[in-house]
């Protein structure tokens, strides 16, 4: 699309709507400017667009370029300085989508209709099985209770037992849900089910609830098939839940191509990179109440969100959630737990507050590694495989299942880790970044560390849909800032134990047989742009990704932070005394340049 050339895109989020404004310059697209307002879509506004509006506005006064007119954004470009030839929005203002899953299975149907929702940019408020240990009428009380903006139904492989999924479909007729947007309005469920259930399913629900119906989730025991799902969840959240919020008919009105929920399009965006450079990939957003993880590997995308882990709403949640010992192990001085506690929660009711001290920053930090930690462990279990089911098995079999497949996630395998979100993104230092998503990740062998400049992955994952180039381009010039490489070889030694060598050649690196000590971190200067060779050869049973003891060559590439080399091993774990571990933490941030408190 050459004639695309002035492209404005903005992102309701829950507090703060972002508009960017890229351009195509000299033959390629570059992101101009940056504006941001308050989110309007509670009172006393009541509507979305007020704050577009002046979000936009901010927009046209960085760049003396004419964006609205009568209250509205211009479409299509009228000249050089007026109207943008594309206006493209994502959401997750109003709360987002929220959704209910039912499935027969909790580990199987249940499992598969969790992550078909979840990939379609939803919260997932409660799952609902056959075998999730709940009376039935505590099932229908919890559904009732919800009111979530649709519900997805599941159950069974094509053409075996219905029984569960009617019934299934029964108790929603009984609780009767109610839309969290729109009273009056009946609310949209999707069924994903055994086709064979379907004529029955449409009888139970066709008049009590807005019914549509899509091919199985789950055709077969051993295939996955979230495609269809995924289409009719961002469907019915254009028709249903977008008309309902305040002053979103009138946005869906000025947008060029439909608005996307916001981690839709992020997922969109890392599946984008992922297929164009052939990578595995591992993206996080940690936010005030959530933290979302985005994976790609072999191809397979996952998405999971920790509602409960965030660094503002819900950052008590994080300490209770890991454990006090488990957050002060990253703080390189002594903390009173206490007055840690109740830090805390000043942070919860004053959400918007920073640190403003380096100790402070430091605590913010431990407590970033572990909400990144939970949420990268609660990303495993649903990002799974499928195991291939060959055998015929009753439903009382399947109901014993406790895990479809193993999870996908290999750290091993990762190319790389990009991280957004206000305490990776905005860090006083990139270094600290890095160490954070070390830390908290472990990744193994070799794995590149980038982090969103400014959170514009929402916007470039709905360009991707429109033009593909525009959106390459600004993602690997504007969007993504390369911390650099990390190189870590898996296994355990004794502290100060030689584990592996290291040649390290270009970029204005020239090391020789350099030895990498159990317990360390160094840091090489390699700047962002630059590129060098790297041969590793690992000891006493080191793994640098080729296998135990073999030796590894690769090309890495720099950033702002530099070549990472990581010889803590993995599992990473700190020492047990505490002065021995105050010790090491501040040795490890000394290594990467940051002082501690």
């Amino acid at each position: 699309m050459s004639e695309v050339r002035r492209i404005l895109a903005t992102d309701c989020g829950s507090t703060t709507t972002k508009a960017i404004l890229i351009e195509q310059r000299d033959g390629e697209y570059r992101l101009v400017v940056r504006g941001e307002a308050p989110t309007t879509v509670e009172a006393p506004f009541d509507d979305v667009t007020v704050g577009v509006i002046s979000a936009v506005r901010e927009v046209e006064e960085l760049t003396a370029c004419t964006l609205l007119r009568d209250g509205r954004v211009l479409t299509p470009a009228e000249d050089e300085g007026t109207g943008a030839d594309l206006y493209l929005s994502t959401s997750s203002a109003g709360g987002g989508l929220q959704m209910a899953v039912a499935g027969v299975v909790k580990a199987m149907t249940a499992e598969s209709a969790e992550r078909a929702a979840l990939g379609a940019g939803a919260i997932v408020m409660e799952v609902i099985a056959v075998d999730d240990g709940r009376e039935e009428h505590e099932r229908i009380a919890r559904l009732r209770d919800l009111r979530p903006d649709m519900v997805l139904l599941s159950g069974g492989t094509d053409g075996g037992t219905k029984i569960h999924v009617v019934e299934l479909a029964e108790l929603i007729l009984a609780a009767d849900p109610k839309p969290r947007l729109g009273i009056g309005f009946r609310i949209p469920v999707i069924y994903a089910g055994n086709r064979d259930a379907r004529e029955e399913v449409r009888k139970i629900l066709e008049k009590a609830v807005d019914l549509r119906i899509v091919d199985n989730i789950r055709p077969r025991l051993e295939v996955e098939n979230l495609g269809p799902a995924r289409e009719a969840i961002h469907e019915l959240f254009l028709e249903h839940v977008m008309q309902q919020a305040p002053g979103y008919g009138k946005l869906s009105s000025w947008v060029s191509t439909d608005i996307m929920p916001t981690p839709a399009a992020v997922g969109l965006m890392m599946q984008f990179v992922a297929e164009q450079r052939g990578l595995n990939v591992l993206g996080v957003d940690i936010g005030g109440a959530t933290t979302d993880v985005f994976s790609v590997f072999g191809g397979q995308f996952h998405r999971t969100v920790s509602a409960n882990l965030g660094m503002s709403y819900s950052i008590c949640n994080v300490l209770t959630e890991a454990g006090t010992a488990q957050v002060t192990r990253w703080v390189p001085f002594g903390v009173d737990e206490d007055l840690l506690r109740n830090s805390l929660r000043n942070k919860m009711i004053r959400p918007t507050t920073i640190p403003q001290s380096l100790s402070s920053l430091l605590i913010e930090q431990a407590l970033a590694r572990e909400a990144l930690r939970l949420a990268l462990e609660h990303h495993r279990t649903l990002a799974v495989g499928l195991k291939g089911i060959q055998i015929e098995r009753t439903i009382g079999e399947a109901l014993t299942q406790e895990r479809t497949g193993q999870t996908v996630v290999d750290m091993m395998a990762l190319d790389l880790i990009v991280g957004s979100g206000g305490v990776l993104s905005h860090a006083p230092r990139r270094a600290q970044a890095a160490l954070m998503l070390v830390d908290a990740f472990q990744p193994e062998g070799f794995t590149e560390l980038a982090v969103d400049s400014i959170f514009m992955m929402p916007q470039l994952g709905v360009l991707s849909q429109v033009v593909p180039e525009a959106a390459a381009q600004v993602f690997d010039r504007d969007c993504l800032i390369r911390l650099g490489t990390v190189i870590a070889p898996v296994g355990l030694a004794k502290p100060g134990e030689t584990i592996a060598t290291v040649s390290v050649e270009g970029g204005g690196l020239n090391l020789q047989e350099e030895p990498l000590t159990f317990g360390t971190l160094r840091v090489l200067p390699l700047p962002e742009g630059a590129t060098a060779q790297v041969t590793i050869h690992p000891q006493h049973g080191f793994d640098a990704g080729e296998g135990r003891n073999r030796r590894v060559v690769r090309t890495v590439t720099g950033g702002v932070v530099g070549l990472l080399l990581d010889a803590r091993g993995r599992p990473l774990c700190l020492p047990e005394n505490d002065r021995t571990r105050i010790e090491t933490l501040r040795t490890w941030l000394e290594a990467l340049g940051l002082g501690a408190a």
